[in-house]
């Protein structure tokens, strides 16, 4: 497996890059340990943040169908939901990155400004997903507002996106991402190249969000069709996202994920009785 082979590599590929680039000073080092707790506690803090928006009802902040209102998207609402998209991707998505920051750690000696920079590219990454995903539905909105077949039919909608969501699942787009999800060494060797080692971890980091809303963005539509803070959907779908990248089985979840979703979209959309609604 990529565990076993991964120690020679990593320190191949620390020694190289020592070679071609100055190191951090001292003082911009981090310790693999205290990285460890940093990113799980920023983590812990994301998911608590949700759970205080769901008790206290400010789900709203995630609402895109409250976002869909007449001139709510030129609003500072817009504003609140990217940082509360933000804090989602932080919550569900970041987890999955830990292969892949290990492997940084080790070819940048630690860096915590380095480490910084390519958070930040990653989540840059869904932010620009989750506007785009929002300007998208607005559209949606408008669609639905002027048919009247579409507004009879509540269950169409829902039964599409599942469908769609289950079927790219077994799609060649996602798992061409898919492996570049799971190939962190490969990944850093291919792209840790050119300009300052600034731009180089913002470039890494921005790119790897590229390849992960490439395999993730469906999963990650219905999570946003869902709506505002339903800790249940997004603790079912950070646990799949993280299994399909980081775990050696993850083709087997990602293949009996697509099962049920397409089946599940497929009885709404033929209008099989005792079947729910996801939203």
């Amino acid at each position: 497996s990529q565990r076993r082979r991964g120690r020679v590599p990593l320190r191949r590929l620390a020694a190289s890059v020592a070679a071609t680039s100055a190191p951090p000073g001292a003082a911009d080092r981090l310790e693999p340990w205290v990285y460890g707790s940093v990113l799980a506690a920023l983590v812990a803090a994301a998911w608590a943040g949700l759970g205080l928006a769901e008790s206290a009802g400010a789900g709203a902040w995630l609402s895109h169908a409250a976002l869909g209102e007449a001139g709510a998207l030129w609003s500072p609402r817009l504003l609140g939901f990217l940082g509360a998209w933000t804090l989602m991707s932080v919550a569900m998505m970041l987890p999955s990155t830990f292969p892949l920051v290990r492997v940084f750690l080790t070819i940048t000696e630690g860096s915590a400004g380095l480490l910084a920079l390519l958070c930040a590219g990653y989540l840059a990454m869904w932010a620009l997903f989750g506007g785009a995903a929002l300007l998208a539905d607005a559209g949606l909105h408008r669609l639905v507002a002027g048919s009247t077949w579409l507004a009879s039919r509540p269950e169409r909608l829902p039964g599409a996106l599942l469908l769609g969501a289950g079927l790219f699942q077994f799609s060649p787009l996602k798992y061409s991402c898919l492996r570049q999800c799971r190939s962190p060494i490969g990944f850093v060797i291919q792209h840790w190249r050119g300009g300052s080692r600034a731009l180089r971890a913002l470039r890494v980091g921005a790119l790897h969000g590229v390849y992960c809303v490439g395999c993730c963005w469906a999963l990650m539509l219905v999570m946003f069709a869902v709506g505002g803070a339903h800790l249940g959907w997004m603790l079912a779908l950070a646990v799949i996202m993280f299994v399909e990248k980081a775990v050696a089985w993850g083709r087997a979840m990602t293949a009996a994920v697509g099962l049920v979703l397409a089946g599940w979209g497929l009885g709404l959309l033929l209008g099989i009785p005792g079947l729910p609604l996801p939203f």
